[in-house]
């Protein structure tokens, strides 16, 4: 293993916002820790992730505040569509992605026909690329994920109507 790979690594283990790695191969071991230790390189790529995440928590609060009855009406809606749909989620940490390369089409869109053993998508995980298969049949219903967005370990990919 090569600087330029365990460079990639700590950028890589920086951006999934996990915070501790170990990795042990035949010859080396390496610990990668976030957080500990703040340097200007961790502080930036960690100080990215909160911010991209930051107004989904407080947009519900707000909400809720300004029309208590609705918002609980709403939500208990929402939770019983969604009740009847299967969720697939990630199996790893990595970077989704919806297509096998750049110029080729995507796995599945909304309104897809899915059975077992299909590819849904391919989250890419230290240069390794996973293709993620279906366990299920049904109908994509949405898609949860942006393209080439990092995703973390049991995230919400797909939403799938199993009828």
């Amino acid at each position: 293993m090569d600087i330029k790979e365990i460079q990639s690594l700590i950028k890589f283990v920086a951006k999934s916002g996990a915070s501790e790695v170990k990795l042990e191969m035949e010859d080396i071991k390496i610990t990668i820790r976030t957080g500990s230790e703040p340097t200007a390189t961790e502080t930036t790529v960690l100080q990215q992730i909160p911010v991209a995440q930051a107004p989904l928590a407080p947009a519900m609060p707000n909400t809720a505040a300004s029309e208590p009855n609705a918002p609980t009406a709403e939500s208990s809606s929402n939770e019983n569509e969604d009740s009847k749909y299967i969720t697939i989620k990630s199996p790893i940490i990595g970077t989704f992605y919806r297509k096998p390369s750049p110029d080729k089409p995507v796995f599945v869109e909304v309104g897809s026909t899915i059975n077992p053993g299909d590819v849904l998508c391919v989250i890419e995980a230290m240069k390794l690329f996973n293709d993620i298969e279906s366990e299920v049949a049904g109908k994509i219903v949405k898609v949860l994920v942006d393209d080439s967005s990092p995703v973390e370990f049991d995230q919400p990919l797909f939403l799938v109507d199993p009828s």
